[in-house]
This record gives C-alpha cells, sequence and structure tokens, in this order.
C-alpha cells in the first residue's frame, strides 16, 4: 500500500470495532500513527493487538468515554506523551437507541446526545488546540443520513446527527482559514453491529467502505474541501 500518511499520526474515537477499527486500521496501513479509545479495556486490548500486526507505525489505545469531558482530556494528554502531535481527528464513536420519543427513558436521551453529540465536540475542542500548534489538520466526522431524513424510533438519534450535521459546518466555517478542514460523512446501513436490533447483511455498506472515503478525502489537495459525504448502499433492500 501507498504510505502517503507516513510520518503522520490520526486519532479515531470509538476505534474498537467497527467503522472506528476499519478507519483506523486503513490509516495505519497508509503509513500514520494511529490513538485510539474505547470504553472497555479488553476491546481496546485487543483492537491495539490486532491493529499493531498491520499498521506500519505506533499504535497506541486507551480506555476513555467521550461523554466526560475529563476523560477526553486525559485521553488526549496521553496521546501527546505517547504519541506525540498529530492533525488527524476522526469523530466515530457513537451509538443508538431507537424507540419512540415517549418511550425514550431521559438517561436514554442523554447517552445518545452526549456520546453522538457532545463527545465530538469535547474531542474536537482538544484537537483544534493541538491543531493550533501544528499549523493546521483534518476532522472527519461520522455522521449518519439520519442527519438529514427523520424516521419513527429515531427521535433521539434523530437529533443527534442532525445536530452533529450543523456543528460539523459550523465548526468548518470558524476554522477553515486556520487551515483546518472538517468533514461530515453521512453513511446509510453500515454492515455492523451497531444499534439495538440491527442485522447484518451483504447489502449492507462495509465499514470498510467508510474507510476508503476516509483516505480519500485525505488525499485531496488542501486547497479542496469536501464538507459533507452522503454514502448509501447501491442495493438496498426493496
Amino acid at each position: 500500500m501507498n504510505r502517503f500518511l507516513e510520518g503522520r499520526n490520526a486519532v479515531v474515537t470509538g476505534g474498537t470495532r467497527g467503522i472506528g477499527f476499519a478507519i483506523a486500521q486503513a490509516l495505519g496501513e497508509a503509513g500514520a500513527g494511529v490513538g485510539i479509545c474505547g470504553r472497555d479495556h479488553e476491546a481496546v486490548k485487543n483492537a491495539v493487538s490486532k491493529l499493531t500486526m498491520t499498521s506500519a507505525f505506533k499504535v497506541v489505545g486507551k480506555v476513555a468515554d467521550v461523554r466526560v469531558s475529563t476523560e477526553v482530556q486525559s485521553f488526549f494528554e496521553a496521546l501527546d506523551r505517547e504519541l506525540g502531535s498529530f492533525d488527524i481527528l476522526v469523530n466515530n464513536a457513537g451509538t443508538g437507541i431507537f424507540k419512540s420519543t415517549a418511550d425514550l427513558s431521559v438517561e436514554e436521551w442523554q447517552q445518545t446526545l452526549e456520546t453522538n453529540l457532545s463527545g465530538v465536540f469535547y474531542c474536537s475542542k482538544e484537537a483544534l488546540q493541538r491543531f493550533r500548534i501544528v499549523g493546521g489538520g483534518y476532522i472527519i466526522n461520522i455522521g449518519s443520513l439520519a442527519g438529514k431524513n427523520a424516521f419513527a424510533g429515531g427521535a433521539a438519534y434523530n437529533a443527534s446527527k442532525f445536530g452533529l450535521s450543523g456543528f460539523s459546518e459550523a465548526m468548518m466555517l470558524d476554522h477553515r482559514h486556520d487551515n483546518v478542514r472538517v468533514t461530515c460523512i453521512m453513511p446509510g446501513s453500515v454492515n455492523t453491529d451497531f444499534g439495538t436490533g440491527s442485522r447484518r447483511a451483504d447489502w449492507k455498506i462495509a465499514p470498510e467502505d467508510i474507510a476508503e472515503i476516509v483516505l480519500m478525502l485525505l488525499k485531496t489537495p488542501v486547497r479542496t474541501l469536501v464538507s459533507r459525504v452522503e454514502v448509501r448502499p447501491s442495493k438496498p433492500l426493496k
């Protein structure tokens, strides 16, 4: 593989499985040092072990819950020590609880919004502080087509992803003249175990396909900004 990211470091939240793991693996194979986080110690340990086998350079994994700003801060401080500077952040950590508005608990609402929206803010804020030192960077947020298409049972998830779409665009406008590019990737159905009741199926987008899109964005000339990418299965169920 062309190691076009050699000499650069990247951070992927929720990098222990699914889309996040595929992205971390692709970045490592492209030559980047990679830092990941997840909430489960064993999952982080296993992911780092697997990534180390395919990555060209260093892999760092830490336990961190992106809903907790102090844990996010500690995660990035650990990356400073063990990975050094970085200029790529992929905000991938996410959750989905799918119930009608009446059936959603306050805790489920908060869990969804705090993970899918507040967590992205906490991580982006930490990254932007470091991007100022290195002279710029790239933030890629993994959103969803649910950020533009509401559906029954998606009250919390839709709210979080609609919010993420708006936040991504506003952050792009805030920092485009600071040499920071921001892209929101909005996939449809992806073939992972994400969400309650989700079913794996071959017609869905593969996590590796999203990873390829991330690499494509990173290859784009710095004069050009792809602010939003909508991704759908080619042949969904009729």
